[in-house]
């Protein structure tokens, strides 16, 4: 009798001119974003790969130890292809030196703010907005619309138990949906992998879990309107009912826990710390000048005339100073970052505790870790850069010493030999075949799998309360 009801429901679905549209709006949509994604995947790798080398190169170039610097960029991942999350919001480069703490800076958005109007279209919008909305127009006359159409009291004529006609319409109604999208899927994959696109095991191992999660979201939101389907009379009342629901569940609630979020737990504004950073550096900075002055002017006031070897010693001392500012100002930075951080993180959960009561926030939070283009993504990448520049700063300082490169300069004045320059400088390049290289942060399979396990089981949960409720309510229903 399952397999009856579930045929009837299919058969009902494909001869539909539901069906018809959807497969035409979810192809278009589909491939078009991946299209668009593949593009954008490859200007951003040319883009990368353009101003690594530049940047390696600059630094090939410089002739002195002490102001070498490095700028490292952030890889672009394939995964942005399906699932673009934050990955235009954040920076997309930051400066390596001792001098200044790391900061990711020039995002795509900020680049090209048009694209912050819209947003880029990718595989996770369609599904959350555009084919719950489908699901939701699928199945918010699935009970009451055979009621109407008199076919409900022909259907239950025979010993048809409600448990099964409920199952074969959440069945019915979700293979349905299936197959329309199943086919612009599997083109969009055939098209990634023909366009060179560097995907490996794990990637597709992603891809695959975001597929299930996907169908996993849909079926939520087919399950739900069997559930109000159910609960009404009219189809009327059910479509209007189902949209709202729609709205509140994908456009506001995800919204309204970020927000009650920040006004539970405040967190400082970027712009103060680097207020309280920098003013904790001029202050530094300030007596670190003030103490070189009365040590020069100490110096002046001796009896013997300064020879050179006690010129450059006192210019080690001076030297040995400076990196002793510089590590206070990274200190205290580090300090405020950390507890920023502890107070972001704190917000940052309470927001998506909030936001999760809504599928479709569950569902694009999951979809974002899976692709890692999450809200931690900033924060991983910022980590992997502040070992990297510990690393860069020590192997130039190192090789600073071994140079004798202490930055200073040496100026002479004299009545036969004239004006004079010197700074132990060399005219040729640096030899940077030994240095560090920055390795990007990166997560295994295993550890994305796991950091999405509650959200599959939250969708499950939702589906299954989703399912129990549309039966509890069709058992209670006057099927004539």
């Amino acid at each position: 009798m399952l397999k009856i009801l579930i045929q009837k429901e299919l058969k009902s679905i494909l001869t539909s001119p539901k069906f018809t549209a959807t497969f035409a709006v979810c192809s278009l949509l589909i491939l078009l974003s991946v299209f668009i994604g593949i593009n954008e995947f490859k200007h951003s790798v040319a883009r990368y790969e353009t101003s690594t080398s530049l940047a390696d190169q600059r630094m090939r170039e410089m002739t002195s130890w002490h102001s070498v610097h490095d700028r490292t960029y952030r890889k672009p991942t394939p995964m942005q292809i399906f699932v673009s999350g934050l990955d235009y919001d954040i920076g997309r480069w930051s400066d390596i030196s001792a001098d200044n703490p790391v900061r990711l800076r020039n995002s795509a958005y900020s680049d090209d703010p048009i694209f912050a109007v819209f947003r880029f279209l990718d595989f996770t919008f369609i599904v959350t907005v555009v084919l719950s909305l489908f699901a939701i127009m699928f199945t918010y006359d699935a009970v009451n619309g055979e009621r109407e159409r008199g076919t409900l009291k022909l259907i239950f004529s025979n010993a048809v138990p409600r448990a099964q006609y409920i199952l074969a319409k959440s069945i019915g109604s979700l293979i349905g949906l299936t197959v329309p999208i199943a086919i612009p899927i599997l083109l969009s994959l055939l098209i990634v992998n023909l366009s060179g696109v560097p995907m490996n095991g794990d990637l597709w191992s992603r891809v695959a879990l975001l597929i299930g999660l996907s169908f996993l979201y849909m079926a939520f939101f087919v399950v739900l309107g069997v559930l109000v389907s159910a609960l009404t009379r009219h189809s009327s009342v059910s479509f209007l009912l189902s949209l709202v629901i729609w709205i509140g569940l994908v456009l506001i609630l995800p919204r309204g826990g970020v927000m009650a979020a920040g006004q539970i737990v405040s967190v400082p504004r970027m712009a103060e710390i680097e207020g309280q950073r920098d003013g904790f550096a001029k202050n530094e900075w300030e007596a670190y000048y003030d103490g070189m002055e009365k040590r020069i002017l100490a110096a002046e006031r001796g009896d013997s005339v300064e020879d050179e070897d006690a010129m450059w010693a006192r210019m080690e001392q001076e030297d040995s100073l400076r990196r002793a500012v510089n590590e206070n100002i990274d200190i205290y930075n580090d300090r405020l970052m950390e507890d920023w951080n502890n107070r972001k993180r704190a917000q940052q959960q309470l927001g998506f505790t909030l936001a999760r009561f809504s599928p479709a926030a569950t569902y694009q939070l999951a979809a974002m870790r899976l692709s890692e283009t999450d809200v931690d993504l900033k924060q991983r990448y910022e980590q992997s850069l502040n070992r990297y520049r510990q690393e860069f700063n020590g192997y130039t300082k190192e090789k600073q010493t071994e140079a004798g490169d202490l930055g200073g300069v040496r100026i002479e004045i004299d009545t036969e030999k004239g004006f004079s320059i010197d700074s132990k400088r060399g005219n040729e390049g640096l030899d940077l075949e030994d240095r560090p290289y920055f390795t990007p942060p990166q997560r295994t399979l295993g550890e994305v799998a796991s950091s999405v396990t509650i959200d599959f089981g939250i969708l499950s949960l939702v589906t299954l309360l989703g399912f129990v409720g549309a039966f509890a309510a069709f058992v209670r229903y006057d099927v004539r």
